[in-house]
């Protein structure tokens, strides 16, 4: 009898999530959305066959773990529900949560929610959609409200705190304006004073690590990159009374504000809303078969005429515009030296530490005596790697084009190895991209539908003017998101089509040459080689180098191979 029951129950997975945001506060933890969860399971007399989370992940995306992790277990069967405590733990957009219960539901699994206010019937998920809609109202206005806040803030006068205040200051008792900090600011002007007395940016950085002071991010190491965003800030920059009322004039300060300055002071500038910042999360194959999960950060700038001034007061800083300007000019015409005498690096940008997981950068050195030059390929990443590895660019790229080189001999394994790599590419894609994408153009052409609907409700008169534009909005939020996944589905059909084209070239070009043909390709050649077969070097403590690609390590020519590159 126990066992008959077992065999009846309904079967749930248990999902939670929270964003990086909805983590730095209190009282919508993880734990307590799973303790909701169990609860009401228990009530309700579910099994639960898995408990999914996860955590910092935002739910403006359908690229989670945890969420591809659900999506695999529905589509092996046997799951009656997906629950979660809340709608918008499962996604923040309407036409994610319709995309995924079509989803569920040819695999014979509902969505529910512990807040769900309808039921299976049209109307009760007309009922549902409406509140998904007007959430996600809330949720715009809320950011928009927080957005243009933090402008009236900046025009006021006030700048916008971050973790950490700008070097050389410190946040007022309100933590909306900059005070000096009398024990940081003389290493700024330091800073300035060595630029304008002719020292170089490296040179400056030197000097200053040397005298041992904390970097701007609490390294000990300072850098060239740090030195030069300090000389070319206006935070640093003495204004004059002229370029403040210069300021006014372009609309970038309010007269109010500048009113409120006073004429014998020397004033800063700290400037608000330079950019547009956006993220979102992507997953990629990995070496070992499986996917990753990295955040995707786009910024853009905006035009000076959207920039906002928030003067900074600089009295006794003492920082001196000539010498400000003098270190500025200095450095105004700076063009970065190539070091490398011209050389191409084959395998630039395919190197990895394995010690601390960083890219290996290339480094070119002089010897004093000859003005010989010497080439290395070599981790930077002075406090998080233990290894440090340093090897030298000749034989290392010798030994990598020895590797590829003899797996070229053999077309039909070649064929076989990027064929894998291509199904790889594939697995990563969840469900059918052709079926996702009719959903998605059935969204785009249902929003177009309901758009024509409003507009004719308005024409008679039956919503207002203000009820007319929150339903528009809403509806072109979810036009958006429709585009943006046809445009991600199309991204990814093109990434796989680039991999066949990829494979294509180089079994007809590289893999029918001869052993001699074969090693007059130029660096530039065999660097475009390399990408084609997404090749990726693997440097281990000791100087040890594994060399593979992103496929499956059943790939004979690169299967794991290694060799010694200690200098």
């Amino acid at each position: 009898m126990a066992e008959g029951a077992r065999r009846g129950a309904k079967r749930a997975i248990l999902y939670t999530r929270v964003s990086t945001e909805e983590q730095a506060r209190s009282g919508y933890s993880l734990a307590q959305q799973m303790e909701a969860l169990r609860g009401y399971v228990a009530r309700e007399g579910y099994e639960v066959l898995e408990e999914v989370s996860d955590a910092g992940q935002s739910g403006a995306s359908l690229e989670r773990p945890g969420m591809d992790r659900i999506r695999e277990l529905v589509e092996a069967g046997g799951i009656s529900v997906v629950l979660a405590q809340d709608r918008d733990r499962i996604a923040r957009e309407p036409a994610y949560h319709y995309l995924l219960r079509k989803e569920f539901e040819e695999h014979g699994c509902k969505i529910r929610a512990l807040n769900d206010r309808g039921d299976d019937s049209p109307e009760g998920e007309l009922t549902d959609g409406i509140l998904d809609q007007l959430a996600k109202f809330e949720r715009a206005k809320t950011a928009e409200r927080a957005r243009r806040g933090r402008l009236r803030k900046a025009r006021e006068g006030k700048i916008i705190a971050t973790h950490t205040p700008a070097y050389g200051f410190v946040y007022n008792a309100t933590r909306d304006g900059y005070l000096v900090n009398q024990e940081t600011m003389p290493t700024v002007v330091r800073i300035f004073e060595y630029v304008a007395g002719g020292l170089s940016l490296r040179a400056t950085a030197k000097a200053i690590t040397r005298d041992g002071v904390p970097s701007p991010t609490g390294k000990q190491v300072w850098s060239s990159y740090s030195v030069r965003a300090m000389l070319l800030d206006d935070l640093y920059k003495p204004h004059a009374p002229d370029e403040i009322r210069g300021l006014v004039r372009e609309g970038l300060l309010t007269a109010d504000v500048a009113g409120r300055l006073d004429p014998s002071r020397p004033y800063g500038v700290w400037w608000a809303n330079t950019v547009r910042d956006s993220t979102r999360t992507v997953s990629e194959p990995d070496e070992a078969g499986g996917r990753r999960y990295r955040k995707r950060r786009k910024t853009v700038p905006r035009p000076r005429m959207e920039w906002i001034a928030v003067p900074i007061d600089l009295t006794g800083s003492g920082l001196e515009r000539e010498i400000v300007d003098l270190a500025r000019a200095t450095i105004k015409d700076n063009v970065r030296p190539s070091s490398a005498g011209g050389r191409f690096w084959e395998v630039a940008g395919l190197v990895f530490c394995t010690s601390c997981g960083r890219k290996i950068h290339t480094h070119t050195t002089r010897s004093k005596g000859t003005d010989r030059l010497y080439y290395y390929y070599q981790c930077d990443n002075r406090e998080g790697c233990e290894a440090h590895p340093r090897l030298r660019a000749k034989k290392l790229e010798a030994d990598v084009w020895h590797v590829i080189q003899s797996g070229l001999t053999d077309p039909d394994q070649l064929r076989a190895d990027l064929d894998r790599m291509i199904e790889l590419e594939r697995s990563v894609v969840r469900g059918d991209p052709d079926r996702e994408a009719k959903h998605w153009l059935e969204r785009l052409s249902g929003a177009e539908e309901e758009r024509r609907g409003f507009l004719r409700l308005a024409a008679r008169g039956r919503i207002t003017d203000e009820e007319l534009d929150e339903e528009l909005a809403a509806l072109e939020e979810t036009r958006q998101a429709a585009k943006r996944e046809l445009g991600a589905l199309q991204n990814r059909k093109e990434r796989i089509e680039a991999l066949k084209r990829d494979r294509d070239a180089v079994l007809e070009d590289y893999a029918s040459r001869t052993p001699d043909a074969l090693q007059a390709l130029t660096p530039e050649e065999r660097h475009q080689l390399y990408k084609m077969l997404r090749l990726s070097v693997k440097i281990y403590p000791g100087c040890n180098v594994e060399i593979a690609g992103a496929f499956p390590e059943t790939a004979d020519f690169l299967q794991g191979v290694t060799v010694s590159c200690r200098t």
